[in-house]
């Protein structure tokens, strides 16, 4: 078959990488002039790094066994992770159950009911018992007290915004079954992974394995229109860097745009339109400094604090080596944002000075001379608002149109979006694909 992937992301190329291992003609088109989406690099420091801040779980499967399938495999080193939590005006260590009992910002009996709720979270196996819930419902109503308050509560709001009481109670139940599956040792601290070389690795080696297989792969090409023709869709219509427009005839097409871009390229029924245009997306703003100091000694930072204007911090190069990056410590100042929002229309310069003063909150000495270079990063369908009883709408892989697929991440349910479930998605629709056009054959003949 020849076939047409629109996005160059996790999952179209790891779509594009079975689908050519098994002999299809695949084709690639990417608006953007570099691939991998949210898990894109920048160079910094002489080496990769992720646009937006990124690291493995150890039950992250899908992109495992991608690594071991592309041969690089040993390239994932697994790294101890160290967490902490700013609330009430002070940075608490929150590694491992033992820290959250010195969390003095609460008091010891709401300090023993956050670590055994999130256990009594854990042993629940079936999380669509909790579909009809949100989370804000199910947090408020079963643990309550001060721990909701200074730190479910703040993170919650900081994540979602106003749409925080809406989130589905499957998304925190995934949370924790996440957290807890890559807690190791007697003292349960968090492992976390990260390949040598960036997640450039990856997707370097899938570039690379598409194209001897005769695949091709288009950066700097939009995809404008799907073609449709009696309600089959027949090809695609591109945009060459040149600015000239292009028509290509494909047999199937795989398409990865967000939700609220698929209905411009294409006609949809109204039922299967409203599932689409039904979930809201939260854009993501990234700040990320190379500094001469580290700000703190933690990883990654939660912000539990509503007069912080943003949701976390994660420092990079205290999991990873900062001689990687030319001596610096790189540091990501991250948030989740409506579109609407007025801080995501401030420049790169408007959100330092709204950031920076606040760095002194997590440490005194911070100065502003610290900072030798910065980037910036907005994307515009980051975070899916997922709400409740989501399995019941959740948009088809199967469009109406027949041999028309979507792969987005809102179809990723009950976990949280990510490379990992973007993978394994992609690949998983591949089999579907393939199925149907067996089907397809048996029926004609």
């Amino acid at each position: 078959m020849k076939i047409g992937i629109i996005g160059a992301g996790a999952a179209g190329l790891a779509a594009a990488f079975d689908l050519t291992k098994k002999g299809h003609d695949v084709t690639v088109y990417e608006s953007a002039p570099f691939v991998g989406g949210q898990a894109s690099t920048i160079p910094v420091g002489g080496s990769s790094l992720e646009r937006g801040y990124h690291h493995l779980f150890t039950n992250d499967e899908a992109i495992l066994d991608l690594m071991e399938d592309l041969d690089i495999y040993d390239h994932m080193k697994w790294y101890p992770s160290k967490v902490g939590t700013y609330t009430s005006g002070k940075v608490y260590k929150t590694t491992t159950p033992i820290d959250l009992l010195r969390l003095d910002a609460i008091p010891i009996i709401d300090r023993i009911k956050l670590g055994l709720f999130a256990m009594r979270v854990k042993r629940i196996k079936d999380w669509k018992l909790l579909e009809d819930q949100t989370a804000d419902f199910w947090l408020r109503e079963r643990l309550g007290g001060m721990a909701y308050e200074k730190v479910w509560a703040p993170l919650l709001k900081g994540k979602f915004g106003d749409f925080y009481d809406q989130i589905g109670m499957p998304w925190f139940w995934s949370k924790i079954q996440t957290r807890f599956a890559s807690r190791q040792g007697i003292r349960q601290r968090e492992m976390l992974g990260y390949p040598d070389g960036s997640f450039d690795t990856i997707f370097d080696k899938l570039q690379a394995s598409i194209k001897s297989k005769g695949g091709e792969i288009h950066i700097s090409t939009p995809v404008i229109k799907i073609n449709v023709v009696d309600d089959v869709a027949t090809g695609l219509k591109t945009v060459t860097p040149d600015g000239e427009e292009f028509d290509r005839d494909f047999d199937c097409i795989l398409s990865t745009v967000p939700s609220f871009s698929f209905p411009d390229l294409v006609d949809l029924p109204f039922e299967y339109k409203e599932r689409l245009s039904s979930v809201h997306y939260l854009a993501a703003v990234v700040v990320i400094l190379e500094m001469t100091d580290a700000l703190t000694d933690f990883y990654w930072m939660n912000i539990a604090d509503p007069d912080i204007p943003f949701l976390g911090l994660i420092e990079h190069t205290n999991m990873l080596p900062k001689e990687w990056y030319g001596g610096n410590n790189i540091l990501y100042m991250t948030n989740y944002l409506d579109r609407e929002d007025p801080i995501y229309a401030l420049s790169q310069d408007e959100l330092l000075d709204l950031y920076l003063p606040h760095l002194n909150k997590f440490n005194p000495k911070f100065q502003r001379s610290w900072i030798k270079a910065t980037h910036y990063n907005a994307l515009s369908a980051a975070q899916p608002i997922i709400g409740t009883n989501y399995s019941k709408v959740i948009p088809d892989h199967r469009t109406p149109i027949k041999r028309l697929y979507l792969a987005n991440t809102t179809q990723v349910y009950p976990e949280d979006r990510g490379t990992n479930y973007s993978i394994k998605m992609g690949r998983k629709l591949v089999d579907t694909i393939l199925s149907d056009e067996r089907q397809h054959w048996r029926n004609w003949t």
